[in-house]
């Protein structure tokens, strides 16, 4: 793992712990591919459905069978047996934002 990219993570953990981000609640829309994550800054982070294996062959009723964890930090399915983290969403909008490195011409 090289340093920087520790580094980020380091930075999420502390925009997370620091400021006080929680989700709030996640919202579906299974027909647009289309997961809401509310936090509770009242900022709405956009993630696909398809992007999570356990998430995308779900129906909507298992979907919004939810529990959110620690704190707002995280979101578990107990049906689908799924866990995502605050953490990780805050990671994968940082990657639209900036890029993705992997994706980068060399």
């Amino acid at each position: 793992m090289s340093i920087s990219t520790h580094n980020n993570y380091d930075s999420i953990e502390r925009l997370i712990y620091e400021e006080g981000l929680r989700i709030e609640t996640i919202d579906f829309h299974p027909a647009l591919d289309l997961m809401l994550v509310v936090l509770n800054t009242k900022a709405v982070l956009q993630q696909n459905i398809s992007a999570f294996k356990l998430l995308k062959s779900a129906d909507i009723s298992s979907l919004k069978q939810f529990e959110l964890t620690g704190n707002g930090t995280g979101v578990h399915w107990p049906s689908l047996d799924e866990d995502l983290s605050l953490k990780g969403f805050l990671k994968d909008e940082l990657k639209k934002v900036v890029g993705d490195p992997r994706t980068k011409a060399a």
